[in-house]
C-alpha cells in the first residue's frame, strides 16, 4: 500500500536538494507596557503593570536583607519559613483559607541579599491578597509551635541538601571567588538552624522586614493608577523611619587557578568557572550578552557543540549572568564523568581562547540576536515571566523603561562590539573557579593539565 505521508526528511528536500530554510521575519517590537512606577510616603516603591492577557495578577515583593552576623543566614531561613504562618488576626489555616478563596497564593525564598515573597490571585481578589501580605508583614507572631516545627523541617532539608554535588559545587565556588564575604552564606550550617528560637525570629522582622528601601512589584489585569490606592491603603500601617539592609558590595571577582575541591569516591564532577562582567546599566552589557550566547549562552553554542555534541563529554553544559545587586558576573558550568573532566576543562579553556582568536562571525551574530530578543519576549509574555523580569531589575533600580528598550538595544549592537565583548571578556585569564569530584580519579589528569590547585 503507497504512503498516504511524506517524511520529515523527504519534506525537508527538493529534487534539487536541500529545500532552502526561509529567513526569519522582521522582529516585533515590544508590547507597550501602561504602568505606574512611584514610591509611597512610607518609602515602599510600588511598580504597577498592566498586562491583562489573563483577569489574574502576579505580586513580587523584594526586601533587602543583608546582615553580617554568622547567625543571620540561619535566623533568616527560619523567618522566611516562618513569617505566613500567623499573624494577631489570621493564623495559618486563616491565611491559607482567604487566600484559596480568591485563587490565590503566597510564598517565601530568602537568600545573602533579599528576602522575596512571591504570589498571585484573581484580579478581584486582589484587595485581599494585598490584606493579607499587609497583616503579615505588619503583624505576623511567629508562633512557638509553627518556629519550631519548620525549624526542625529546615535542618533536615539542608543536611540533605548538602551531601549534593550541585550544592556543594556551589559554596565551594562562592568561597574561591568572594572569600568570607557574608553572600558565601546561602545556605546556613544545620546545627545554627537548630539554635533559632522565635525570639530572634521576632527579632530580626521588626529590625529588617521594612518597606524603606524596598519594592512591590504587581503585574495583570489591573489599573496602575488604582492600584496604587489599593496599595497605599493596605500597607500604609507598615512604616519606620529605618532603611532596609543591603548586602555589602561584593569584591571584583580575580582570575586565577581553579580548585580542586575533593569528594571522595565521586563518579562525576561538576566543572564551575567564574569571571567578573558588567551589570545591565553598562553600555557594553548587550554586546557581552550576546559574545555569552555565542560562546555557551543556548543549545547551539560553540561550547556545547564541542563538549556535548562532538566530544560527548558532557549532557549539559552552559554560561551565563549572575547578577548581585548592581554587579554581574560571567559563570560556566558543566558536569562530566570523571575519566573526561581533565579534558572537559581543557575545551573550555579552548573555547575561551577561540572566541578572541576566532571571534564571533556575522552569521553567528545574527542568530544570537533574534534568540536573545526572541526569549526575552517570550519570556515577558506572561504575567509571571514579567513579573519576575521585573523584580529581577528593581535590584539595579531599573524598571519596565530599560525592559522595553533591551530589544531594541540588542537590534542596534554591531559584530564589531560584540566581538571587542568577547576579547575583553572572555580571556582565560580572567576565570577562576573549582572542580568538585574525586581526587582519586582527578588528580593526574589536572596536574597534567596545568592550572588547577590540587588538595
Amino acid at each position: 500500500m503507497a504512503k498516504s505521508y511524506r517524511s520529515a526528511e523527504e519534506i525537508g528536500r527538493t529534487t534539487l536538494g536541500p529545500r532552502p530554510v526561509p529567513e526569519l521575519g522582521e522582529q516585533r517590537p515590544a508590547a507597550d507596557l501602561a504602568s505606574v512606577d512611584t514610591v509611597l510616603p512610607n518609602g515602599l516603591r510600588v511598580l504597577a503593570v498592566r498586562h491583562a492577557s489573563v483577569p489574574t495578577v502576579e505580586l513580587r515583593l523584594r526586601i533587602p536583607f543583608g546582615g553580617t552576623d554568622p547567625l543571620h543566614s540561619a535566623r533568616a531561613e527560619v523567618l522566611a519559613e516562618t513569617l505566613l504562618t500567623g499573624t494577631t488576626r489570621r493564623d495559618r489555616v486563616a491565611i491559607d483559607t482567604e487566600l484559596a478563596l480568591i485563587g490565590g497564593e503566597l510564598g517565601t525564598a530568602v537568600d545573602p541579599e533579599r528576602l522575596s515573597v512571591s504570589g498571585s490571585s484573581l484580579a478581584e481578589g486582589l484587595p485581599t491578597l494585598l490584606d493579607v501580605l499587609a497583616d503579615v508583614l505588619i503583624d505576623a507572631t511567629y508562633p512557638d509551635n509553627e518556629v519550631a516545627r519548620e525549624r526542625e523541617r529546615l535542618a533536615e532539608r539542608i543536611a540533605v541538601a548538602r551531601t549534593q554535588p550541585r550544592v556543594i559545587a556551589r559554596e565551594a565556588l562562592q568561597r574561591r571567588r568572594y572569600g568570607d564575604h557574608p553572600v558565601v552564606r546561602e545556605m546556613p550550617e544545620a546545627e545554627d538552624v537548630a539554635t533559632v528560637d522565635p525570639d530572634a525570629v521576632r527579632a530580626l522582622h521588626a529590625a529588617a522586614v521594612l518597606p524603606r528601601g524596598s519594592v512591590l512589584v504587581l503585574v495583570g489585569d489591573l489599573d496602575p493608577e488604582k492600584v496604587v490606592d489599593d496599595v497605599v491603603a493596605a500597607v500604609g500601617g507598615w512604616s519606620s523611619e529605618k532603611e532596609t539592609t543591603p548586602l555589602q558590595p561584593l569584591p571584583d571577582v580575580q582570575g586565577g587557578d581553579v580548585l580542586l575541591v575533593p569528594r571522595a569516591g565521586a563518579v562525576q564532577s561538576q566543572i564551575r568557572l567564574s569571571a567578573q562582567a558588567v551589570p545591565r546599566t553598562d553600555e557594553r552589557y548587550a554586546a557581552l550578552q550576546l559574545a555569552n550566547l555565542v560562546f555557551g549562552g543556548y543549545f547551539s553554542s560553540r561550547l556545547v557543540e564541542n563538549i556535548r555534541e562532538d566530544k560527548g563529554y558532557t549532557y549539559g553544559a552552559h554560561s551565563g549572568f549572575e547578577f548581585t545587586g548592581e554587579t554581574a558576573t560571567l559563570d560556566i558550568d558543566a558536569d562530566t564523568a570523571s575519566e573526561v573532566t581533565a579534558a572537559a576543562l581543557m575545551e573550555t579553556r579552548y573555547e575561551l581562547t577561540r572566541l578572541r582568536v576566532v571571534p564571533p562571525s556575522e552569521e553567528e551574530v545574527a542568530a544570537v540576536r533574534q534568540y536573545a530578543v526572541g526569549s526575552l519576549l517570550i519570556s515577558t509574555s506572561s504575567q509571571t515571566g514579567l513579573a519576575s523580569q521585573l523584580a529581577a531589575l528593581t535590584g539595579a533600580g531599573l524598571g519596565v523603561d530599560w525592559l522595553t528598550g533591551h530589544p531594541q538595544r540588542l537590534q542596534q549592537v554591531t559584530t564589531e562590539q560584540v566581538v571587542a565583548a568577547a576579547r575583553e571578556f572572555f580571556a582565560p585569564e580572567r576565570f577562576t573557579g573549582v572542580v568538585v569530584g574525586d581526587p582519586d580519579a582527578l588528580t593526574d589528569g589536572l596536574a597534567a593539565l596545568g592550572g588547577v590547585v590540587l588538595p
